[in-house]
């Protein structure tokens, strides 16, 4: 390959992943064309681009940008794996890939995440972390458990009192006696009583 080629690829390379922080590094060597195919078109569809470099090519375009560890001590041609929700969603994809069994060649070689390089196993652990989305849905949990039990308590305490409340109005008089309430403006009924008995001569 000439200069002029190789600095094309490097400045290709450099234009696709000059935006990407995050990203894992795999083997699809040995995998046929319409396994390759098969599995790009997997991933694709998980948002996943793969980009077949020369190692050395591809650690000459990212020097001095966040993936530039993933090419340390690593040789030969690999796959570059990037895009997917998270570092954690890609590795997990990844990770489904190794264990299915449907790809044999496939293998995990590492990776950079937050700018410090992932060994293969390290890989396989990141995978087992909660996802962005999920890691959401449980801070979102945490921060409305203490309101739902706020509101479980002030619901119960309004349910008691209104069911006492429900019970006083359930009594005829103002004590639930069964003595009768005196209608508005009027007498007492032992007023009213008094005036109707017969006075003595």
């Amino acid at each position: 390959m000439s200069k002029y080629v190789k600095n094309l690829v490097v400045e290709d390379i450099r234009g696709r992943l000059g935006s990407v922080h995050d990203a894992l590094l795999v083997n699809m060597i040995g995998l046929d064309a319409n396994a390759n195919w098969r599995l790009r078109s997997e991933l694709r569809s998980k948002k996943i681009n793969v980009l077949v470099v020369k190692n050395s090519l591809a650690a000459r375009a990212m020097a001095g940008t966040p993936l530039a560890g993933m090419f340390a001590g690593v040789s030969g041609c690999a796959a570059i794996c990037w895009g997917s929700e998270d570092i954690v969603s890609l590795a997990k994809e990844v990770t489904r890939v190794l264990t299915g069994g449907q790809y044999a060649a496939f293998q995990a070689r590492g990776g950079v995440m937050d700018g410090q390089q992932l060994s293969p196993d390290q890989v396989v652990a990141v995978a087992k972390w909660p996802s962005r989305s999920e890691q959401l849905s449980i801070l979102v949990g945490q921060i409305l458990s203490p309101g739902a039990n706020l509101v479980s308590q002030l619901t119960s305490i309004g349910g008691a009192l209104a069911s006492q409340i429900s019970q006083r109005g359930e009594g005829e008089g103002p004590e639930g006696s069964g003595a009768p309430v005196p209608a508005e403006g009027g007498p007492a009924p032992e007023m009213a009583a008094a005036v109707q008995a017969p006075q003595p001569e």
